[in-house]
């Protein structure tokens, strides 16, 4: 396994609803982590790179609900 980390920076608020769907994304087999920073409305999600890429995380947290805007570069 090779574990890679992603941040993603999205324009609205996740609402309740949107919070419950992303219990489902955190099931998805490879998915390590996801993990909400408010302040700076970034998502970071920690995954399996050897099974998935960024384009299918960003797909999984569109489908949540979240407005994913853009992937910033994590140094």
């Amino acid at each position: 396994m090779t574990y890679l980390e992603a941040a993603f920076r999205y324009m609205s608020q996740p609402g309740e609803a949107e919070l419950r769907a992303i219990d489902s994304v955190r099931e998805v087999y490879g998915i390590q982590r996801v993990q909400f920073n408010e302040k700076e409305r970034t998502v970071r999600v920690l995954f399996d790179a050897s099974r998935m890429k960024a384009e299918v995380i960003v797909k999984l947290l569109r489908q949540a609900g979240i407005d994913v805007q853009e992937q910033l570069i994590l140094a």
